[in-house]
């Protein structure tokens, strides 16, 4: 069974602080088995779902039906909450919830569909809750090495020198069947194409279509298919609206949709201190990378999911405000991923399938911008340590340099 360790000690800590706390992430990512791995740590908890219609009637009766819930001491009870964001009043429903209740209860709020998204706007819930994020399986997560994030800024170049054959293992089998954990635990590769089949379908095809107003939905199930074949490319909008022989507003609306579903996500490039930088092209990455057929295109896409739930999760936590980017200049020079803290940049990670010498760009990036960098490939009988520019450079396989990633 999936323990789920560094999500079990996110939670802790922003509950010790917050008695609202909110989870948000993909569908399918394991949102509703942690929330209840969760609540087997609680003497007394009752958990709620809004897809449960003997569960919506209940809460239309008596919003505070938690009140009824038979207690077997004098605890603290937990309330799991999972998809109140379905509900048309649910924003106003927690501010009352919490208001009346805080002091007495503890409340775990789980749901898709971006949960989080509300906060662009104006946030009736202020001050009211902490958020964090859940995400498919990682190799940081499976190997945890509980080093943190003080550790990894002091030596971000460390490699793991224990149980390789283990990280290659898992590293393999996350290829194969993705990071969600029904394939990943099945292991099997007609499993996986079916559950990947109807997994897509069914966000598309209902969530989308339900929970938006858009009509075009086989424009939008088409734009989605075209873009495991775009990954490691900066995203060329205009390409696909004529593509798709539509405009460029509705494309650039229909990528966000994807975003909104966590179908995708998407980094910025990094332009300071970098002349003749591309400043507006994005790089989209997909979630279930198993479907991405070029190896080279969907080693980079799970390196990005690495550095992509490690930039979350410290964000969520409140260490710092933290970023990720990739480098590419009008000239064609890139480098696909920069972490940032406070708008400064902090590490340089180049993608490579065999090749273990140092990318000219990435050498060239690093001289400039003055950070470590790592150039991570996916197949290597070892790690090499290397200097550039005075600044210290490691090319190491990346199963062996992802589980020291807090």
């Amino acid at each position: 069974m999936l323990k789920r360790v560094p999500y079990v000690r996110i939670w802790k800590e922003l509950s010790a602080e917050k008695s609202m706390v909110l989870l948000a992430g993909p569908r399918q990512c394991g949102k509703t088995t942690l929330a209840k791995m969760i609540s087997a740590g609680f003497a007394n908890s009752l958990y709620f779902n809004w897809d449960i219609a003997t569960d919506k009637r209940k809460l239309v009766k008596d919003p505070f039906f938690f009140q009824n819930l038979a207690r077997k001491d004098s605890s603290r009870p937990l309330v799991l909450l999972d998809e109140i964001h379905k509900y048309k009043d649910w924003k106003n429903y927690l501010k009352g919830v919490y208001d009346r209740f805080h002091e007495e209860y503890l409340f775990l709020v789980s749901g898709s569909g971006r949960l989080d998204l509300y906060q662009k706007g104006g946030d009736s819930l202020a001050g009211r809750y902490y958020l964090f994020h859940l995400w498919p399986l990682t190799l940081a997560e499976l190997h945890d090495q509980d080093s943190s994030l003080r550790e990894f800024k002091v030596d971000p170049l460390r490699v793991c020198t224990d149980d390789q054959a283990a990280f290659d293992a898992s590293w393999q089998r996350l290829a194969a069947f993705s990071g969600f954990p029904e394939p990943y635990l099945a292991a099997k590769e007609t499993g996986y194409r079916r559950w990947s089949r109807t997994y897509h379908r069914q966000l598309i095809r209902e969530d989308i279509r339900d929970l938006t107003d858009v009509r075009n939905i086989d424009d939008v199930e088409i734009l989605f298919s075209l873009l495991p074949a775009r990954v490691g490319a900066p995203l060329s909008i205009p390409s696909l609206a004529n593509d798709l022989k539509v405009a460029y507003n509705t494309v650039r609306g229909w990528l966000a949709i994807l975003e909104r579903f966590y179908l995708t996500f998407s980094i910025a490039p990094w332009t300071e201190q970098i002349s003749r930088a591309i400043q507006k092209e994005r790089k989209t990455y997909v979630f279930d990378y198993a479907v991405i057929e070029e190896r080279a295109s969907r080693f980079e896409n799970m390196i990005a999911l690495e550095l992509f739930r490690a930039v979350s999760n410290w964000n969520d936590m409140g260490y710092g405000s933290f970023g990720l980017h990739y480098i590419r200049t009008k000239e064609g020079r890139e480098v696909d991923f920069l972490l940032s803290e406070n708008h400064r940049p902090m590490l340089l990670v180049e993608t490579k399938s065999t090749d273990e010498t140092p990318a000219a760009n990435l050498k060239r990036f690093q001289a400039a911008l003055r950070v470590p960098a790592v150039q991570l490939v996916d197949r290597a009988e070892g790690f090499k340590r290397l200097t550039n520019a005075g600044l210290p450079l490691l090319v190491a396989p990346a199963a062996w340099w992802l589980p020291n990633l807090p």
